[in-house]
């Protein structure tokens, strides 16, 4: 079926767009002037335009996504032109009267989930290094009970002030913060990329989770979703120490699960695959590129920050229920190839 009647606006996908004869010759041409191939995007196909900013790092605008937009349109802008394309459904209520713990909030997948948290009622204590973005998420929200506190979830001290933050009751806790490393195998990963990937993405889920138990113990419920990866279904998705630390998190929810569950403590991870969150991927080692990029170049399209905080706040909700020690793929069925 021809598309050329198709409106283009920032929430069409990529793939609508490279399909169309106007917006296919328009991105084309603005690949073009940054020397940028159009097959670079074929993993973004499935994604709205407008998520093109954020996967870019920076590098693409939102100026440039709007100048798209007018053009494809005769100058002018439709209506949903500025959309997000996210394609939320908002649970009114869903977090009402409960307090939930964010990590990573100041961008991507954290970012997403605490927005989503909040406008669904409940109050956020939202955890980053970057206040720029927590600042942000804060002038988004500016009717939502949001409370920021800057710190380094791998810093005892800090982790005492997020719960203090929080206060005596602390409903959920999202561990969403997390870094990655250089696609290296073993032997070339340096003892300075081990200890910081294992300290944020293990140490630190580990040492804000023993934080907020004793009030979840207290009240004898809470929910705790720790942030997994498609690494830590299969060894051939990053570097050895993104993979490693990945399974340890498998590890800690799967036990705590199995301690907890008793005492009306859920834990759960999420499986990401592929996410348009802008963070860079590094190919340090030409060893991991040639192992790793032809399986790379086979997974599914890339998801939205959005789509991952609705898998995430699932969990975290009363409506993930009968779900304990569960590691759920949200990955576009990447796990099943």
């Amino acid at each position: 079926m021809s598309n050329d009647n198709v409106i283009l606006t920032g929430s069409s996908t990529v793939g609508t767009w490279l399909d169309h004869p106007i917006g296919g010759e328009l991105i084309r041409g603005l690949l073009a002037q940054g020397g940028t191939d159009p097959e670079t995007l074929t993993p973004a196909r499935g994604l709205p335009l407008q998520q093109l900013v954020a996967l870019s790092n920076g590098q693409l605008p939102q100026a440039a996504i709007d100048g798209l937009v007018r053009a494809a349109n005769g100058g002018e802008m439709p209506a949903d032109g500025a959309s997000d394309g996210s394609g939320e459904t908002i649970v009114p209520g869903r977090f009402a009267g409960q307090t939930v713990v964010v990590t990573g909030a100041g961008g991507g997948i954290g970012r997403a989930t605490a927005s989503r948290v909040a406008r669904e009622g409940g109050r956020v204590i939202a955890v980053d290094i970057a206040e720029a973005g927590l600042g942000a998420l804060v002038d988004e929200l500016p009717d939502a009970d949001v409370v920021t506190v800057v710190g380094d979830i791998t810093s005892e001290d800090d982790v005492q002030r997020v719960v203090q933050a929080a206060g005596d009751r602390i409903d959920g806790l999202a561990n969403v913060a997390g870094i990655t490393d250089t696609m290296s195998p073993l032997h070339e990963t340096s003892d300075a990329v081990w200890e910081r990937v294992m300290g944020v993405n293990v140490t630190g889920t580990f040492r804000l989770t023993r934080a907020v138990l004793p009030a979840m113990l207290a009240a004898g419920r809470g929910s705790v979703v720790n942030i997994a990866s498609e690494a830590a279904l299969r060894g051939n998705a990053a570097g050895m120490a993104y993979t490693t630390s990945k399974h340890a998190v498998v590890g800690l929810t799967k036990s705590s699960a199995f301690m907890y569950g008793p005492s009306g403590i859920r834990v759960n991870a999420i499986a990401p695959g592929g996410v348009a969150t802008g963070i860079p991927t590094r190919f340090d080692s030409e060893m991991g590129a040639a192992r790793l990029q032809p399986f790379l170049q086979t997974i599914p399209a890339v998801a939205t920050a959005q789509q991952l905080a609705a898998s995430i706040t699932f969990l975290l909700s009363d409506d993930g229920t009968n779900l304990n020690g569960v590691v759920l793929p949200s990955d576009g069925g990447w796990s099943i190839q």
